[in-house]
């Protein structure tokens, strides 16, 4: 069933059955959590996964920041759009792509690191941050935790940067809150595009892809009636890309990066 849940679509189904998949297929977004504790054997699981992720040129420039204290995860909330649930949940994750590994061991050894000043390699610090987190993601929902990403964290990058202690040529990617999923959270699996919208064969076919979204922005608009959010995905898409006042402050993101010494030339 959770592939028909993944797809919005009662026809839709899928080959191959195994646990991870269904872990996989079930996956949503959770914002209301139990009170009780994500403990560190979890939390210990859910590194060693992440760190098993795909990595370029073993390159691991990342780090992650667990956050259990109450009125830290208060102060992170209120600069990440003022989300209640990070407050709420019992371990907050602040992923960092770290730059800043690197550079100190060139600097204990005087070595040239003129390559870190790419934006190549900061693509890599946020791509490889990405790859570990998603690992983790599953990592969670395997053991019956609850997981929801905030990208809010980089409206205020640097503040964030200070209430964290990052060192230079770190920056705080997203965070992810982890807890046990609430019941009685009215929320389901969100149906994404169809496959044949996003799955090309040899070539990119734009007009084939395309035709599949007036049918995904009808199912999306029936999911998000009956969760009282409105628009379909089409009109959600525009609205959070319309321009700069959209982008909750990260248009700003490029001189930010620079600040905190991650340059991208």
């Amino acid at each position: 069933m959770t592939v028909i849940a993944r797809y919005g679509d009662a026809e839709a189904t899928l080959g191959i059955h195994n646990e991870t998949l269904a872990v996989q297929l079930a996956h949503r977004s959770v914002r209301k959590f139990t009170p009780e504790p994500v403990t560190d054997e979890q939390l210990s699981a859910i590194v060693a996964a992440a760190q098993s992720a795909a990595t370029s040129s073993n390159l691991q420039p990342w780090s992650v920041i667990a956050v259990r204290d109450r009125q830290h995860k208060a102060r992170l909330a209120e600069l990440a759009n003022r989300q209640q649930f990070i407050d709420e949940a019992p371990l907050f994750l602040v992923w960092i792509a770290d730059l800043g590994r690197a550079r100190r061991i060139a600097a204990q050894t005087s070595a040239p690191l003129d390559g870190a000043d790419y934006l190549e390699t900061a693509i890599i610090g946020f791509v490889d941050t990405a790859l570990a987190a998603q690992n983790a993601v599953v990592a969670a929902e395997s053991q019956g935790l609850g997981t929801v990403f905030v990208g809010a964290v980089r409206n205020h990058p640097e503040e964030v940067a200070a209430e964290l202690g990052l060192p230079p040529h770190t920056v705080a990617t997203f965070g992810l809150a982890v807890g046990h999923p609430d019941p009685t959270e009215n929320a389901g699996i969100k149906p994404r595009l169809p496959r044949d919208a996003v799955l090309h064969r040899e070539r990119y076919d734009a007009q084939t892809a395309d035709a599949y979204i007036p049918g995904y922005d009808e199912r999306l608009a029936a999911y998000n009636s009956r969760y009282g959010l409105p628009g379909n995905w089409s009109q959600r898409v525009l609205a959070r890309l319309a321009g700069p006042q959209s982008l909750s402050g990260r248009h700003r993101l490029r001189e930010q990066l620079e600040r905190l010494g991650l340059p991208s030339r």
